[in-house]
């Protein structure tokens, strides 16, 4: 069975405002070499799946720089420190959408990248999301909020439509939920 390996040097290599880049020299509990491992640290990030009364999903369209296009999502972002995720996941949906839920339901967590990152990704459920104002997305973002049939979001995954890697987990938890007896 693989063991942890000891951390022997933490060397900060740069902070970067939503993360930190941490160089860790750590050794080989099997060969006892040792080797370079280049982590980003940052907070844990907040998935959520709004859903209305009548079964349509609050998503966004929105620029992402790192490819360079605009994607379909579900609203989502960093929660802040001290901050308690169900309370990022509503923060998040009524800053990117100005929706607001009924009940905020935890779906599940997964860790975001293990080979890379030290954070986790929290995904929550918002029942019965009304409107209650405008939108007021981060000075960074640049979104439109577009309401999706639910039972419309497996064909755009298909499609190729929906692809970042953590909406497609979110709805994975989401199937599964729905499976849970008395849900």
């Amino acid at each position: 069975m693989p063991k942890p390996w000891p951390v022997e040097e933490r060397t900060l290599e740069g902070d970067f405002r939503i993360f930190r880049l941490v160089r860790e020299r750590a050794r080989s509990p099997r060969t006892g070499a040792a080797h370079d491992f280049f982590v980003l640290e940052t907070g844990d990030w907040v998935n959520v799946i709004p859903v209305t009364a009548d079964g349509q999903v609050v998503m966004v369209r929105q620029y992402r720089h790192g490819v360079k296009r605009v994607t379909l999502e579900i609203p989502g972002g960093l929660v802040d420190d001290g901050e308690d995720p169900a309370a990022a996941a509503a923060r998040e949906l009524e800053e990117e959408t100005g929706y607001r839920p009924e009940r905020v339901i935890h779906l599940g967590s997964v860790d975001a990248q293990p080979a890379l990152q030290n954070n986790r990704c929290h995904t929550y459920l918002a029942l019965d999301a009304v409107r209650v104002a405008d939108p007021a997305p981060d000075a960074g973002e640049d979104l439109r909020v577009v309401l999706v049939p639910l039972d419309e979001v497996p064909r755009r995954i298909a499609e190729g439509e929906i692809t970042h890697a953590h909406v497609l987990a979110a709805f994975y938890w989401y199937e599964l939920w729905k499976r849970r007896p008395g849900t």
